[in-house]
């Protein structure tokens, strides 16, 4: 068995959508490291522009931007990708969004926003890029789709995140309905919940890291390396018999916390 060959990614071709920034930035310089041709794609060009500048550093690494908030939003990314590569081997649908309210003034805009960028966006997206994911399988290696929930799609946080609670729990469930379909094509589909880690939409672990924490079963918040690591399993050889699942990257706060919970 060799162990190295498991995690390694030399070869493959990865699309880390909200891949600029956060989680999606996390998971981008982790695939570059392992050795896979990624692109980087997220709605702000300069981000993405910057990002891949960065990471290129490591490897190969490609800014793509576009936002996915919309089918016609998925429909270009795919063309522009397959204007580039005949295949794809690893798609990370990581781009989302947040919207807190009082459930009293809770805005339609704060659902609709939501809703279409963390749960209708993967799936059009997946949808748009089945050829070439299935292309990607056709080499003899499973071709991934990675899922990015949150740990809040699992239990509660104590904000009144409507939309988002919504959208990360039917985005775990979506996972199970299309790993169920695409496993026929040899496209093993998954998912990652996050807990706490620094990033522009969760400020709190980013301004107030040791606070949050004190109230995680580890005593810290995610490092990098935590949600490199996962996705890079998924993604390998090593996750090839994995489908359907989603692992909660958190420090223990959905499974293993006793009393109150940790927001996220």
């Amino acid at each position: 068995m060799d162990v190295k060959a498991l995690f390694s990614l030399e070869g493959r071709v990865a699309l880390v959508t909200g891949g600029s920034r956060g989680i999606g930035r996390m998971i981008a310089e982790g695939y570059v490291k392992s050795g896979a041709k990624v692109y980087v794609s997220s709605r702000k060009a300069d981000a993405c522009d910057e990002t891949a500048a960065a990471l290129s550093a490591f490897g190969t690494c490609i800014s793509l931007p576009q936002d996915v908030s919309t089918v016609e939003g998925c429909d270009a990314l795919a063309a522009k990708f397959a204007a580039l590569e005949p295949k794809l081997d690893i798609l990370v649908n990581n781009a989302g969004a947040a919207w807190a309210a009082p459930f009293e003034e809770f805005p339609e805009s704060g659902w609709d926003k939501v809703m279409d960028l963390n749960l209708k966006s993967p799936f059009f997206l997946t949808k748009a890029l089945h050829g070439a994911l299935k292309a990607g399988a056709a080499y003899g290696r499973h071709a991934k789709v990675i899922n990015i929930a949150s740990i809040d799609g699992i239990r509660l946080n104590p904000w009144e995140t409507y939309s988002y609670h919504a959208s990360k729990s039917g985005l775990i469930y979506l996972t199970r309905r299309i790993a169920a379909r695409l496993v026929q094509d040899g496209i093993l589909v998954n998912a990652i919940a996050p807990g706490a880690f620094a990033s522009e939409m969760n400020r709190t672990a980013r301004d107030h890291g040791e606070a949050v924490a004190k109230r995680i079963p580890t005593r810290r918040i995610g490092a990098p390396e935590d949600m490199a690591s996962a996705a890079i399993y998924l993604a390998s050889r090593a996750g090839d018999y994995v489908v359907g699942e989603t692992i909660a990257v958190d420090g223990g706060v959905a499974f293993a916390s006793i009393g109150e919970a940790n927001p996220s």
